[in-house]
């Protein structure tokens, strides 16, 4: 069974307020057994997948969502008292971040190092990806010829001023996209880049809307995360978008992930660690074909629309570079006016 306990509210939380509401949002819940309670900024469909864990183990999953500094801070706020067995969260920056707040307790876990390629996980076993989301290209196929695409650097090249779509400066897959660039090149030369795409550039404050003003002719190409895609394509098949690998030639596509550790102050952090096991292995599936994310667990496929994509080539960057150069890639965009 899976219980939501008192949600947070999309504002910012002092940490007074965080402090009232672990009382009132956790007083009831003390002396119960087996029950592991997840602080997540993760706000997609959940349920499928953690009613299998509990009908799977006995282990009742019980949820506190909010944003991800909202969740970061309520876990500094209640200290030692946390409820928190879990945090889980979007962006492989977020989970740098919270690992060096010290948020997370290392784990060893023969299970997810086996499960969970090195790429993906934090070098001192305090985090763990659990399903990938590729950013890439997404255009307008009934205007743009897929042999005039090829990367994201291309992308800044004036023959697609006034065609480009852009997702806004503040959202972290945008965030984690530029890190990748400074990672990849230089400040300076991922500072071009980026400022080739903004000229002349549409700027929208989600995936979704950026995708319908492409498929409505309003602009021509974007860069999107692909379960968007999919999550269009799922619900109309004819929808006049379509999906290009980016740097196949290069680096290889941009690929963030969704991840979770176990808390430093965590009551239970036996049954905190067996449900991140279970999502890395039995319920990889349950975990990601909800969003049509990609399953971590190389041994899992993902669902058929998303295979539908076809195979490609994935960056090769340690997810904690995206958190290392996150603070960068804030910078460079406000120095170059991308809003």
């Amino acid at each position: 069974m899976i219980t939501r306990l008192t949600s947070v509210s999309r504002g910012v939380v002092p940490a007074a307020l965080a402090c009232t509401l672990v009382v009132t949002g956790c007083s009831a819940l003390t002396g119960e057994d087996d029950v592991v309670r997840v602080y997540s900024a993760r706000h997609y469909e959940l349920e499928a997948a953690f009613d299998q864990f509990t009908s799977e183990t006995g282990i009742e999953v019980e949820f506190l969502y909010g944003t991800d500094a909202e969740m970061r801070e309520r876990i500094d706020a209640e200290g030692e008292d946390t409820a928190a067995d879990v945090y889980m969260t979007v962006d492989a920056g977020n989970l740098v971040l919270a690992a060096d707040e010290g948020i997370f307790q290392p784990l060893r876990s023969d299970v997810l190092t086996e499960a969970v390629p090195e790429q993906f996980r934090d070098t001192d076993n305090r985090w763990f990806g659990l399903a990938e989301r590729a950013r890439t290209i997404v255009y307008d196929p009934s205007r743009v010829d897929p042999s005039q695409l090829s990367t994201y650097e291309d992308l800044a090249d004036p023959k697609w001023d006034g065609r480009l779509c852009l997702r806004g400066s503040t959202e972290t897959y945008t965030q984690a996209l530029v890190a990748s660039l400074i990672a990849r090149h230089s400040y300076d030369e991922a500072k071009q880049i980026v400022e080739g795409w903004i000229d002349d550039a549409q700027i929208f404050s989600n995936d979704v809307d950026m995708m319908e003003n492409i498929a409505s002719g309003n602009c021509q190409v974007g860069i999107a995360n692909h379960y968007y895609l999919a999550q269009q394509l799922a619900e109309d098949p004819d929808f006049g978008v379509s999906l290009f690998w980016a740097n196949q030639d290069t680096s290889g596509t941009h690929v963030n992930i969704s991840g979770a550790g176990v808390t430093a102050n965590s009551d239970d952090p036996e049954l905190a660690q067996q449900l991140l096991e279970w999502l890395a292995t039995d319920g990889q599936e349950a975990f990601t074909s909800g969003n049509f994310e990609y399953p971590v667990n190389p041994n899992v496929e993902p669902v058929p629309l998303v295979q539908g994509f076809g195979d490609f080539r994935a960056d090769s960057l340690h997810a904690s570079e995206l958190g290392q150069y996150n603070a960068e890639a804030v910078q460079l965009m406000a120095e170059v006016g991308y809003e």
